[in-house]
């Protein structure tokens, strides 16, 4: 191999090595934990409290229009949100703190998604760094995943954190 084609092969090997760097934040997905299965951690935000945190620190959301082990975000509502999914078999792996029961359900789409407390995991497209809970109180239906169960950290009940009547919502992907 002559000088300018191991200088070219060079360029090529660290342009991959930068753009594969950069693409792990933009999907959310399972962190793996011992044993082939998910972790599931905790983040601490000074408006909402403690929440559930899954891959890469993501923050978890619970839908209120889901009810125990069954999603009722499909489609779009999916892509926006994309559930906490493990491959079939798998188990969920708790960090410190977290507590409540972990369980799976298979979705319509045929995938194994993630409950806790029997409420159905799921990511938020629009937060994009560890951290990021911008999807709190979404259409007064979505809301950070809690440690001890449910959602809405820090007290507040989930009708508390929607918006009052005649308040416009925020203009937030569709749920």
């Amino acid at each position: 191999m002559n000088r300018s084609s191991r200088g070219l092969v060079g360029l090529l090997l660290a342009a991959g090595l930068a753009l594969g760097a950069c693409s792990t934040a933009a999907t959310p997905t399972p962190a793996a934990g011992g044993g082939g299965g998910v972790g599931v951690a905790t983040g601490t935000s000074a408006a909402l409290g403690v929440y559930l945190t899954g891959a890469n620190g993501m923050t978890l959301y619970i839908f209120m229009k889901d009810a125990a082990s069954v999603s009722n975000c499909t489609g779009t509502c999916a892509t926006n949100w994309p559930p906490l999914t493990v491959p079939a078999g798998s188990s969920v792996q708790a960090g410190s703190g977290v507590t409540g029961t972990f369980a799976t359900f298979s979705r319509a789409d045929g995938t194994t998604q993630v409950t806790h407390d029997g409420m159905p995991l799921y990511y938020f497209l629009g937060d994009s760094k560890a951290g990021d809970t911008n999807g709190q109180g979404t259409g007064g239906v979505w809301f950070v995943a809690t440690p001890a169960g449910g959602g809405s950290p820090g007290g507040a009940s989930p009708a508390a954190a929607s918006p009052a009547a005649g308040t416009p919502e925020p203009t937030k992907p569709g749920y």
